[in-house]
């Protein structure tokens, strides 16, 4: 039944990443070209259903909305939740940011108000910078951010506006420039200053200037797209839902999914979180909730958890045979924080995947791309135990293409210590409900 599947490399590739797309470079993911494909070659009928319960940027919504589907998008990260709504905008919206974006501006240098002491954003920003930031960020707020959003239950980020999520991903933007001396060749890892280093001090005017010109920039972008629908392609024909959600937790209707298409985090201890502390430190005002404990919820967190976890036969043979040889491997650490770590990522990974098959329909599919990592010299072949786990809750393994790529672990320097081949295998494997 996958045959007619086609599927390109899911490796992502900034010299593609032009245009709308390249508004949204975020870490992970796979590239519009490897969505569309796949969803255009699914042979899906008309008004079916798609979900990504790892969403991130939206680059699976985004796709679903083109073709007109109705999808939904999770994710845990509020960041990715406003990353993923911007994305949706429809391209008939663009002749108002400029305008907006200059009102915003003028009242932002008209009164900046006072900073708040423990502003996250003083982490990397001197206090003036950080002031001026803070006051776009508040007008935008302010102007756009209406009593949806702001209910008296809380914040609900899956109710604001496509509007005001752009002007949000464009102070993002701006934002990654002014912290950019702070990234690491790692993309998604951004540091916080040593107490000797100098944080970053930028004029009113440069900020200003590199707010209004990524406007600029999307505003043309959607005009671009806006051509594009005028060529025969339409925009938002169907519903689409962005919705910030634990997979581990979500409750998601039974057998409500045509077609899942996804990327899980990787089983390689990132933290997804620390790529977007910028960003998190921006919509503070808006959060109730820091990095840390947002990390902490993460799968594949880096913190330990606190509870205990068994292993379970639900998560498949390899994964068992793999943890035992972690468990007790001879380098530090293995049989205590590392074995730790693993465990919570792999319980959170099925149980997601148990409320994923729940919500597939019978004779639906899903199409995950998941790539495999080493521990020292462990293989972790996590292509062939999501097949496992997966088979453990209800679905068929039908097809899997492999795409070999670089691995960021190559340029580690402890990797010269033990015998492992260099790269990864980013697979996309494609499974069936019966």
């Amino acid at each position: 039944m996958f045959d007619e599947l086609s599927i390109v490399s899911p490796k992502r590739n900034k010299r593609l990443q032009t245009g709308w797309e390249g508004f949204f470079p975020y870490y992970a993911g796979f590239p519009e070209l490897f969505a569309n494909e796949i969803l255009k070659s699914a042979g899906l009928a008309e008004g079916a259903k798609i979900l990504d319960p790892w969403n991130g940027s939206g680059t699976t919504t985004y796709a679903a909305d083109r073709l007109g589907f109705s999808s939904v998008g999770l994710d845990l990260n509020p960041v990715m939740v406003i990353v993923a709504r911007a994305r949706l905008l429809a391209p008939s919206e663009a002749d108002h940011l400029r305008p907006l974006a200059a009102t915003i501006l003028s009242q932002a240098r008209a009164a900046q108000g006072t900073l708040d002491p423990e502003d996250r954003l003083l982490a990397w920003l001197a206090p003036e910078t950080a002031r001026f930031v803070r006051a776009i960020e508040k007008n935008i707020r302010r102007s756009l951010v209406g009593s949806l959003t702001k209910s008296a239950d809380g914040i609900h980020l899956d109710r604001i506006s496509g509007t005001a999520a752009t002007l949000y991903v464009a102070l993002f933007g701006m934002c990654r420039r002014l912290v950019a001396p702070y990234r690491s060749s790692n993309p998604t890892w951004l540091r916080c200053p040593k107490p000797q280093e100098q944080k970053v001090a930028v004029s009113m005017a440069s900020i200003a200037s590199w707010f209004a010109a990524n406007v600029r920039g999307m505003t043309r972008a959607l005009v671009a797209l806006q051509e594009t629908a005028d060529g025969g392609e339409s925009f938002s024909k169907s519903c689409t839902s962005i919705l910030r959600a634990n997979t581990t937790s979500v409750s998601l209707d039974p057998e409500s999914v045509d077609f899942v298409l996804t990327s899980p985090p990787y089983c390689t201890r990132i933290d997804y979180t620390a790529a977007t502390r910028v960003e998190l430190a921006v919509l503070a005002p808006l959060l109730a909730t820091d990095a840390k404990s947002l990390g902490q919820q993460m799968i594949g967190s880096t913190q330990v958890p606190g509870h205990t976890i068994a292993v379970s036969e639900e998560w498949g043979e390899t994964c068992g045979k793999f943890l035992e040889a972690l468990r007790s491997h001879h380098s530090k650490a293995s049989s205590g924080y590392y074995y730790r770590t693993h465990l919570d990522y792999f319980d959170k990974m099925s149980c997601s995947l148990a409320r994923v098959s729940k919500a597939l329909k019978p004779g639906g599919s899903a199409v995950l791309v998941v790539q495999d990592s080493y521990y020292k010299n462990l293989h972790n072949d996590l292509p062939v135990m999501m097949a496992e786990m997966a088979a453990n809750h209800g679905l068929t393994l039908g097809r899997r293409d492999d795409f070999h790529l670089r691995s960021m672990s190559d340029v580690h320097p402890g990797r010269k210590t033990y015998d492992r081949p260099k790269g990864a295998n980013e697979s996309v494997l494609c499974f069936s409900k019966h």
